[in-house]
């Protein structure tokens, strides 16, 4: 299956059995992630008109493959693109490894995945590291300048579980951040619904809007200081920047948020030598996805968050 896109871009029709490490997925995300360089409109419209063929027969976009089953790539052809440099093994560190699962430590700076001018992440170098590997997928995202605990699928069938985990809030992730200004009182919930929009430069943003998608973030304050406060984020719902979204809109911007924060503020600190988003995923608590038994992971503070609280800062 890892030809797909050449024999797509010898504009012929292909044939294609599904094995275990493609079970369960939808047939347009296996059909995005294979054929590359296919505009994505371009997938859709084949898949509707029939063109592509599960067992010979029409299919929805949201067909799910099942081992055995033959699939009918109709002739595409794959855009030309510029050149990427290839992926390079990135040593990342890894904090639990098994049949099924993968928790990496992500340092800040590193994309999870490529895309958006970053030509490879995570995700592009642990294929590189594991070329024997049938499958690895990214479980769910951190952003590009968020550290912490990363967890990666080693077989369609955990990958599969772990979603509905997370899509059912059976996963306990907890974040640090340090942000601007003394919080005020204890702990609580932020309950402000979240719209996704692209600006007109065409950057991803994400903004507290009523007609937005549910999204609940849990806040203590663990160090209270009147500059700064460090604060411990249980997510309830997992929708895109929720943290660094809701801490701006109550106040309390996360110290280095390019996109959300106080622009002034973070060049002083800058000046001071703090140039990255004060965020980190600390902790996740959930069943394996395959064996049930119960997984605890912790990370710790990040060395640049560890000494900025040191200095004993206002």
């Amino acid at each position: 299956m890892n030809d797909l896109s050449k024999a797509a871009g010898r504009l012929k029709v292909t044939w294609l059995e599904v094995g275990d490490e493609s079970a369960s997925q939808r047939i347009d995300n296996f059909l995005l992630r294979h054929l590359k360089g296919v505009p994505k409109s371009h997938v859709y419209r084949v898949l509707r008109s029939g063109e592509v063929r599960v067992n010979s027969g029409r299919v929805k976009p949201e067909y799910r493959l099942q081992v055995g089953d033959r699939i009918r790539v109709p002739p595409v052809r794959v855009a030309e693109s510029a050149k990427k440099p290839p992926a390079k093994p990135l040593a990342l560190p890894i904090v639990f490894e098994d049949d099924a699962l993968i928790v990496i430590d992500k340092p800040t700076g590193i994309a999870v995945h490529g895309g958006s001018g970053v030509s490879y992440g995570v995700i592009e170098s642990l294929r590189v590291e594991r070329p024997q590997a049938k499958f690895l997928e990214l479980a769910h995202r951190l952003d590009r300048d968020t550290s912490g605990l990363l967890m990666v699928a080693k077989k369609r069938s955990a990958l599969v579980e772990l979603h509905r985990l997370l899509r059912e809030g059976e996963v306990d992730k907890r974040y640090l951040a340090i942000v601007k200004g003394a919080w005020k009182g204890e702990g609580r919930e932020i309950r402000e619904s979240l719209h996704k929009y692209v600006t007109g430069q065409g950057e991803r943003r994400v903004a507290v809007r009523e007609d937005g998608q549910v999204a609940v973030t849990r806040v203590k304050p663990l160090k209270v200081r009147a500059g700064s406060s460090l604060l411990e984020l249980q997510l309830l719902t997992g929708r895109t920047h929720q943290i660094r979204v809701h801490l701006a809109h109550a106040g309390h911007p996360v110290l280095g948020d390019d996109k959300y924060g106080d622009f002034d503020l973070n060049k002083s600190l800058a000046k001071e030598g703090v140039r990255r988003l004060f965020l980190h995923a600390s902790s996740l608590s959930l069943s394996h996805p395959l064996l049930k038994e119960k997984l605890n992971f912790q990370s710790k503070l990040p060395g640049e968050m560890k000494r900025f609280l040191e200095e004993n800062r206002p």
